[in-house]
């Protein structure tokens, strides 16, 4: 179970994100940009006057009103950087050092201090399991109150019946304006479940990194009989048989190796964090992704 002054003492961390050695098993997909698109934000509409953007014209209310009216921007003063948690139960699981959701908390207890470092503003969403969305706020305030929100969210479980990481993605799509930052925390599987399209929404006009949290036996469970307790007892599994590790990679491996492949040339950058490497080994940037 993640603590808030865990979280809080990560701040030292944040600092060190620009060192490539950091990464063990590295990035996929292209170096997360500063700002993409106007890195503006709507302001008002007026009337429409020659030498106007017609991209900017605002449909809606020109018809409404029967002049042609315009939208104006103004420059984002902070960038927002947002946090997307997943709480899938999967996460909940760990074999070396801890949890995959205390490395979860952990690694978004990074990302809010390193957002703190470069000016932006930061705000958290839940997946709909455990107390929804954290506004963005700025300076230390704003960090301490995703940290907390973290520490909650990754105490436990949630309850079953969540409306899960699509629902959370889809709303992030809506809240964020262009030029903003998206960290997304999740469980491979969960993040398998994401309608594609979904993906390419939220990541047209903003820059998008997915954090897959792993455990080491998932990647590379023991050529052996495992013994492994259940809800209807204990049983084993033989992990030495050919159909039974072909199973296992199918349900932990596969789903990683699906999105490293597809999701990049949706703009999206994946990196896999394992449960025992350092809490902000994702924060190396051009490194290539080791194997198995």
């Amino acid at each position: 179970m993640p603590a808030l002054p865990e979280l809080i003492a990560l701040r030292r961390l944040a600092s060190r994100g620009n060192d490539p050695r950091r990464g063990r098993r590295g990035v996929v997909g292209r170096a997360a940009a500063v700002q993409r698109g106007r890195g503006m934000e709507y302001a008002e509409s007026r009337e429409y006057v020659a030498g106007d953007d017609a991209r900017h014209i605002d449909w809606k209310l020109s018809a409404r009103t029967g002049f042609t009216h315009t939208k104006t921007f103004q420059s984002e003063r902070e960038r927002v950087s947002l946090i997307v948690a997943d709480t899938a139960p999967a996460l909940y699981f760990g074999t070396r050092v801890r949890f995959k959701s205390v490395q979860a908390a952990r690694a978004g207890a990074v990302a809010a201090w390193s957002a703190l470092r470069d000016g932006d503003r930061v705000a958290a969403l839940c997946d709909g399991g455990q107390g929804g969305l954290v506004p963005p706020t700025g300076g230390t305030r704003g960090v301490l109150r995703v940290l907390d929100a973290l520490a909650r969210w990754y105490r436990a479980p949630p309850p079953a019946g969540d409306s899960g990481l699509q629902a959370a993605l889809e709303q992030a799509a809506r809240l964020l304006h262009p030029g903003a930052r998206a960290l997304v925390l999740a469980d491979p599987a969960s993040a398998l479940a994401v309608a594609p399209a979904v993906w390419s929404a939220l990541s047209m006009h903003v820059d998008v990194r997915l954090l897959l949290l792993v455990d080491p036996l998932e990647l590379e469970p023991p050529d052996c009989v495992l013994p492994l307790s259940t809800p209807h007892g204990r049983m084993q599994l033989d992990l030495a048989s050919t159909p039974a590790r072909e199973a296992w990679d199918a349900a932990f491996v596969a789903p990683i190796e699906a999105l490293c492949g597809s999701l990049p040339g949706r703009r999206i950058q994946v990196q896999v964090l394992s449960s025992d490497d350092a809490s902000d080994a994702w924060l190396a940037a051009g490194v290539q992704r080791g194997g198995r």
